[in-house]
């Protein structure tokens, strides 16, 4: 195997431990010694990679708003209205929360339990996404005469944040038919097509 390979696949390793690591004994239990052992890799492997243990977890959030950011970019050049795009940009968000470790940590550390973290105001960046797609399907005719794109997108990014919480204690909320049917309830219209993507379980 090619030295850079191996050196990517180490870093990937460590991320993935660590993330593990975060999720069951939260970051301040989370001690370096315990993410290179379970990555079956040197404390020396380990801080070629990272200096520290706030540059390990800066790494693993990175890597989860990567993850959150290509999903925004496939809504925002969705050809569905907004509702049906949104529907489809949850099912996938929550299908990479709950089979990704990495993006399921990453969005999970908060400042106060891992300092050097900013909080990312995801749910203000998903209300902005869903509103900007919402107004240009009033622009374009596709929203239904009297719907306000403002409303609209507060509901939307309420049921995109609440799964996503609800989710983190239950994870039966992020199976994709229970967020079909949540959004066949009370958004009908965006039931009329078929979900894409992948299947949450």
């Amino acid at each position: 195997m090619p030295t850079q390979h191996r050196a990517i696949q180490s870093r990937q390793t460590l991320i993935r431990s660590a993330a593990q690591a975060f999720i069951e004994k939260g970051v301040p239990a989370s001690g370096m010694v315990d993410i290179s052992r379970r990555a079956r890799l040197s404390k020396g492997a380990l801080y070629f990679h990272f200096a520290s243990k706030d540059d390990l977890t800066l790494a693993v959030r990175d890597e989860a708003l990567d993850a959150v950011r290509d999903l925004e970019d496939e809504l925002a050049r969705a050809p569905h209205p907004a509702p049906t795009a949104v529907r489809d940009f949850a099912i996938g968000l929550l299908g990479r929360v709950d089979t990704d470790v990495v993006v399921r940590a990453g969005l999970q550390l908060r400042p106060e339990t891992a300092p050097g973290i900013a909080r990312p105001e995801l749910q203000q960046r998903w209300y902005e996404l869903f509103l900007e797609k919402a107004t240009a399907d009033r622009a374009a005719g596709k929203l239904p005469p009297g719907d306000d794109p403002r409303r609209s997108a507060q509901l939307l990014a309420a049921l995109v944040v609440g799964l996503l919480h609800l989710g983190q204690e239950d994870r039966t909320w992020w199976d994709k038919d229970v967020v079909t049917d949540i959004w066949a309830q009370l958004l009908p219209d965006a039931a009329t097509s078929a979900p894409t993507g992948e299947a949450v379980r």
